[in-house]
């Protein structure tokens, strides 16, 4: 086996770290890069367990000394991913687990091209479900709700550019699938039907408008 660094993305509530988790219950040849963010830490989340929970000044003291495989701006907040983690989960000789968003995938795809790499995006089942996840959080302000949303429809709008896309509507179901193309290597393309995409894809998205202009008031 030559380990993988395996990207799981999605829109925000799309279950791709309720999806990891399972995956590593189940897979010992699976590793997780724990990711930094300058967001506050919720309700139960430890530091260095759910994240690594760095002040702005310290992340970018960290991002300017090149220490990140991939940084991005989600929802007014920076996340990364520490060369460290990477290596570390690599020298064990393990698949590293990467959960991150859009923006990070592409700069890690850059920084280990495929097979190095294997990208997969997660879709939610449905707009209804994945609408209630999101607002039912109330972790954050109609601010960052509105900008995560704004995120969330863009990131959607991409997902055909995906070569592997899973339909999060059974976890154990799509962290099979999961780990399926991580077995094959990535090999193949593993994708829904094209009009099954495009429906969900066209859902999701009015779904999103509908909670942005609900934020907003309008």
């Amino acid at each position: 086996m030559t380990p993988r660094v395996v990207v799981l993305s999605a829109p925000s509530g799309g279950g791709k770290t309720t999806i990891a988790k399972a995956l590593l219950a189940r897979r010992p040849d699976v590793g997780y890069s724990v990711s930094a963010t300058t967001r506050p830490p919720r309700p139960g989340e430890q530091n260095s367990v759910a994240y690594h929970f760095l002040s702005r000044n310290e992340f970018a003291r960290r991002r300017d000394a090149g220490e990140f495989v991939e940084w991005a701006e989600y929802a007014g907040e920076w996340y990364g991913t520490l060369q460290s983690e990477v290596d570390r989960v690599l020298r064990s000789e393990r698949h590293v687990l990467l959960d991150i968003d859009v923006q990070g995938a592409a700069q890690v795809q850059g920084r280990y091209p495929p097979p190095q790499s294997i990208g997969i995006f997660i879709l939610p089942p449905s707009a209804a479900a994945w609408g209630r996840r999101l607002v039912g959080r109330g972790t954050e302000s109609p601010a960052s709700l509105e900008r995560r949303l704004e995120q969330a429809i863009a990131e959607i709008r991409q997902s055909s550019d995906w070569r592997h896309i899973v339909i999060n509507d059974d976890l154990n179901g799509a962290v099979g699938e999961v780990a399926r193309i991580i077995d094959e290597d990535g090999a193949r393309p593993h994708r829904p039907r094209p009009d099954q995409v495009s429906r969900l894809v066209e859902a999701l998205v009015r779904e999103a408008d509908r909670l942005r202009h609900g934020v907003k008031g309008d």
